[in-house]
């Protein structure tokens, strides 16, 4: 099964208000395969950005893999690494747990801008917010 990193952030302007997410996708075999995407939503929470980047980051793997994802946001890591109860965003939760069914996944917690990728993540939605 082919190791992928993804690291993913999401952005909003007011909470609901315009938002943008975006994942980095890497290979540690192949960096020359690297790549960004991102997106955007009229009108959004941040929560809701934060679990978008991570299900497009899932989506955009046309295969299933070993997954790392990467992210500053303790709503969704925790919420999937520690079984915090879920409250809201139900719908991209049941999208998650699909996911989950095709990729083996592991939610890792990083401190916001912690890596390059991370940083890139956050100005390429932050970006997306006013698009």
């Amino acid at each position: 099964m082919k190791s992928v990193h993804i690291y993913c952030d999401g952005a909003c302007s007011g909470n609901p208000g315009p938002g943008g997410w975006a994942a980095y996708l890497s290979v540690p075999s192949r960096p020359e395969a690297d790549k960004l995407i991102c997106g955007h939503a009229d009108s959004t929470t941040n929560n809701r950005m934060e679990l978008i980047a991570a299900i497009e980051g899932l989506k955009a793997l046309k295969s299933p893999c070993q997954v790392e994802v990467y992210s500053d946001s303790q709503y969704l890591c925790y919420t999937l690494a520690k079984n915090w109860k879920r409250k809201a965003n139900l719908d991209l939760w049941a999208e998650i747990d699909r996911l989950e069914t095709i990729h083996s996944i592991t939610w890792t917690w990083l401190a916001r801008n912690s890596t390059p990728q991370l940083i890139e993540c956050d100005a390429k939605a932050k970006h997306r917010v006013h698009v």
